[in-house]
């Protein structure tokens, strides 16, 4: 045992230090031939869709032996659409300004000296993520264009799609002249694996978790560099007094069912009761015609009986499928203090006519995104304009939202004399 824990080390500390390397290298590479290799792997998953599609299916057709849910399949699935989406989420990459060696201040002081902040990458990015092979690609392009080396540990539910993606990735980089070593993954499912990167804060500076609550809690105990994270994605819909209810209806459908397994998907519902009565059994037949189970308060069920009560921690849950917690409040502050109680500080959104109510909402909701009569699944850098996302973070620090280019770099201040000596 002591003998393979030491290959084991040996291998991953190798991944670690060629990372390192190709961070230096890659930090100089020009936003051009960065570009470059951009559009080539998006022509490449176009041109080996049909290859991806197979690593992709046997990876789908064990799924259920491993015990995922219809969610979870669904996020491991990759389609021709969704290699489209993510071929197109690289080409905005290639079209947005390389964030490294960005002016983002400046000023020249009275004594005449120049001082400059200048974006710089981060260095080596270590990402852990769960089920979704497209995130593959979208965290290599984003880590690429912003100059950071990453090494990827996908899950093994997703093995062949990860191994064949990764292939591509690696080819594609030695073709447009940048370092092979700048897109890795971890070529083993052991758990012991992830625990050696999480300790090299040497060749390690950063860590984004994207899965599961239990994944990231223990990413944050063991981490020894910062880690880019949210915990959940317990999201709220508030349908207000002054809502146009047919908007309303579109919103809560989509936010819940769409693709009731993602983050950004809707996991409660609050609506006001001077609407309740119009607005919850029109919403609650087109959600149960969807599938959707509902859980509510004594409200709620008074004009939906047939439902199932809520428990407190309904309302604290992020369900990840088609279940969703109903509350009738009193007023818009009672919806507020009800979101700033039991949600994740992901998404929370607002319908509404009232343009007062709306502000106080953006205003007083604490998350990392506030929506004014949009579904909560636009929460989303491809969605956002930002090309794509390696993730989305509820920190404050030092990123907030879907994490692009700009949030995979660092700034350094650079300061530019003329002999100048302090007295």
């Amino acid at each position: 045992m002591e003998r393979e824990a030491a290959a084991l080390e040996n291998v991953c500390r190798g991944i670690a230090l060629r990372a390192r390397q190709a961070a230096q290298e890659l930090a100089l590479m020009p936003a051009e031939r960065k570009n470059r290799w951009l559009l080539a792997v998006a022509e490449a998953l176009e041109r080996e869709q049909a290859s991806l599609l197979e690593a992709n299916a046997q990876d789908v057709a064990t799924a259920p032996a491993k015990g995922l849910t219809a969610a979870a399949i669904d996020r491991l699935k990759l389609t021709p659409a969704r290699l489209r989406a993510a071929a197109e989420g690289l080409r905005q990459v290639a079209a947005l300004p390389d964030p490294v060696g960005e002016i983002r201040g400046g000023e020249r002081r009275p004594n005449g000296l120049e001082v400059l902040k200048v974006g710089v990458p981060l260095g080596v990015i270590f990402f852990i993520y769960e089920s979704r092979p497209n995130v593959t690609i979208d965290a290599a392009g984003l880590c690429v264009k912003s100059g950071n080396a990453v090494i990827l540990r996908g899950g093994s539910e997703a093995f062949h799609s990860n191994t064949a993606l990764t292939r591509l990735l690696r080819a594609e980089l030695i073709q447009a002249g940048l370092p092979e070593d700048a897109v890795q993954s971890v070529p083993t499912p052991e758990r012991a694996a992830v625990g050696w990167f999480l300790r090299w804060s040497d060749c390690v500076d950063l860590v984004i978790p994207r899965g599961g609550k239990s994944l990231i809690e223990r990413v944050v105990a063991e981490a020894r560099m910062p880690v880019l994270k949210h915990y959940d994605g317990n999201c709220h819909v508030y349908v207000d007094a002054a809502a146009d209810l047919e908007m309303a209806e579109r919103i809560v459908v989509n936010a819940k069912c769409q693709r009731p397994g993602v983050c950004n998907a809707a996991e409660s519902l609050l609506v006001h009761a001077a609407v309740a009565d119009a607005f919850l059994p029109r919403i609650g037949l087109l959600l149960q015609q969807r599938g959707v189970e509902l859980r509510g308060c004594a409200e709620t069920r008074r004009r939906l009986p047939q439902i199932r009560p809520a428990t407190e921690e309904d309302y604290r849950t992020e369900y990840l499928d088609l279940i969703l917690a109903v509350k009738v409040v009193d007023s818009l502050e009672q919806a507020i203090v009800h979101i700033n109680t039991y949600g994740s500080r992901h998404t929370d959104a607002i319908i509404t006519r009232d343009l007062a109510a709306a502000r106080l909402f953006v205003q007083r909701v604490d998350a990392a995104a506030v929506m004014v009569n949009a579904s909560t699944r636009f929460h989303d850098g491809f969605e956002m304009g930002l090309g794509a996302e390696i993730g989305i973070s509820t920190d404050k620090f030092h990123a907030r939202g879907p994490c692009g280019l700009r949030e995979l770099t660092t700034y350094k201040y650079v300061v530019i004399g003329q002999g100048h000596v302090r007295e």
